[in-house]
């Protein structure tokens, strides 16, 4: 159990590092940038969005295997680094905010990362917490993509290892099985109560526009 709660909080907190981060960045470039093909790319990224995980298991499992990623953090983390929905939200996030705000750091000299950064960016916390937990809780409880990327017991998430645990005695232990569904929905009840007041924020301010 320890182990699992180990590889889910890795796994879990990396993927949901990275997506926050990749999501942001390609969000604000989407809804502040101008370059050529921007609503082209845009409009290939929601299409993604349609795609069911069905349909890439077997490319995605045959391309990590290729790579050695298999049975690997790198191979649980990397591609959940990103997600349409994520850039989507960001987006979003980032069109309301007022262009004033950018152009007047862009007279200053500011660069475009540092407008990124230091002024666009503490804007959209509340896009960025709700984006966060969305991942977290989407990563944490996540089944069937764990499975399928690890073979070993020293990798499974606590999802995959609770589905086997239940899955692999005759006799039903209610007990373990609670205690291990406890563990694994509390972590998500804490993350929750803290940025609560966040979330609302996101949710309340979600069709306002400045």
């Amino acid at each position: 159990m320890a182990a699992y709660i180990k590889n889910t909080v890795i796994f879990a907190g990396g993927s949901t590092f990275l997506a926050v981060l990749f999501d942001s960045l390609t969000g604000y470039a989407f809804a502040r940038l101008n370059f050529k093909g921007k609503d082209i790319l845009f409009m290939l990224v929601l299409l993604t969005m349609m795609v069911p995980f069905q349909v890439m298991m077997i490319p995605l499992f045959l391309e990590s295997n290729l790579l050695g990623l298999l049975d690997t953090y790198g191979g649980l983390i990397l591609p959940k680094a990103t997600s349409a929905f994520g850039i989507f939200m960001m987006r979003s996030y980032f069109a309301a905010l007022p262009k004033d705000l950018e152009e007047a750091a862009r007279v200053d000299g500011m660069s475009e990362f540092g407008i990124f950064a230091k002024i666009m960016f503490p804007l959209v916390i509340p896009g960025v917490l709700t984006l966060a937990i969305f991942h977290l809780m989407q990563n944490w409880n996540d089944l069937l993509y764990p499975l399928m990327m690890t073979s070993s017991t020293r990798m499974r998430t606590l999802s995959a290892g609770l589905a086997l645990f239940v899955g692999e005695h005759a006799t039903t232990y209610y007990g373990p099985q609670l205690a291990g569904a406890l563990l694994s929905v509390l972590p998500l009840l804490v993350i929750y109560i803290f940025f609560q007041k966040y979330f609302i924020a996101s949710v309340a301010t979600s069709g306002m526009k400045d």
